[in-house]
């Protein structure tokens, strides 16, 4: 079994082509100096709330053997059952992501493809409450996000993607496909039709029913990760999801994920769904 890997070294950007701007942008965008700027700034003017109205989110999950996820921050556990831990990743496309402050003028703002690679926990002091996301990997496909994302943020530190194809069809089926290239980014090929029913029994009986396990898997407000110096950040959100909008979704054809097969992972085994679209908001981040 593979031990678990550090999150703050997988957190660490490599450029999906080599050449001399690929070798000089990690440099930047890890420049200890603007980091230290950035956080001694950010404790007197918080970042400003971010608006996205999301859209095509699928959601992938499976268990996992909680022995290969990495350590939790102080004061979180796992969420376990049976040994197992739940792992998701979902991607979606951006709605004109920026500024809430904006206005109507966020529909000048693009709208990126990105990808979330999660682990859940729960917090010590609340083991009932709402769970908290756990980053694992972050993934979008364009460069002025990326770079923007790690100028700015602890808690989100995206990699750039050479290939990302995120396409819904019209009669639902779909596919995800990522390639890193030279870079950081993960690899990831999934493909999915509509189910004509929800086949969730045994991750049901987990959470105690099948609104429950929605809800588990959908409804947080908070995210933490491991920044690339060692330190965990927080962001809070804000991701009102209606469970009644949520479609199962049958995994099918060609899966692959290197991340996750490595660990000992089906793939054809993971629970699939849709959802049309969310507004979403990042609301406040920290250093924990």
């Amino acid at each position: 079994m593979a031990a678990p890997d550090d999150l703050a070294q997988s957190a660490i950007y490599r450029h999906p082509f080599d050449n001399v701007f690929a070798r000089m942008l990690p440099r930047l965008l890890h420049a200890p100096r603007w980091t230290r700027l950035r956080r001694a700034l950010s404790r007197r003017w918080p970042m400003p709330a971010l608006a996205s109205d999301v859209r095509d989110v699928v959601y992938a999950s499976w268990w996992v053997d909680v022995r290969h996820a990495p350590s939790p921050p102080p004061g979180h556990h796992y969420v376990v059952h049976a040994g197992r831990t739940p792992y998701t990743i979902l991607s979606y496309r951006h709605g004109h992501f920026g500024p809430a402050l904006a206005g109507p003028l966020r529909a000048l703002m693009p709208s990126p493809q990105q990808s979330n690679w999660r682990w859940y926990l729960r917090r010590d002091d609340d083991p009932d409450g709402t769970p908290v996301v756990l980053f694992d990997r972050n993934v979008m496909d364009q460069l002025a996000f990326v770079a923007g994302a790690r100028a700015f943020s602890d808690a989100m530190q995206p990699h750039l993607s050479v290939r990302f194809a995120h396409v819904l069809d019209a009669d639902g089926g779909g596919h995800t496909l990522i390639e890193g290239g030279h870079g950081s980014a993960p690899a990831l090929r999934l493909q999915w039709q509509v189910a004509a029913g929800w086949d969730d029994t045994t991750w049901s009986a987990a959470f105690g029913g099948h609104h429950a396990l929605l809800r588990f898997l959908t409804c947080q407000d908070e995210a933490i990760a491991r920044t690339c110096d060692g330190h965990w950040a927080s962001t809070r959100i804000d991701l009102p999801v209606e469970l009644t909008h949520l479609r199962p979704l049958h995994l099918q054809g060609t899966l692959q994920c290197p991340r996750l097969q490595a660990m000992g992972v089906a793939l054809p085994d993971g629970l699939a769904f849709h959802l049309p679209r969310v507004p979403f908001r990042v609301v406040s981040e920290r250093l924990l």
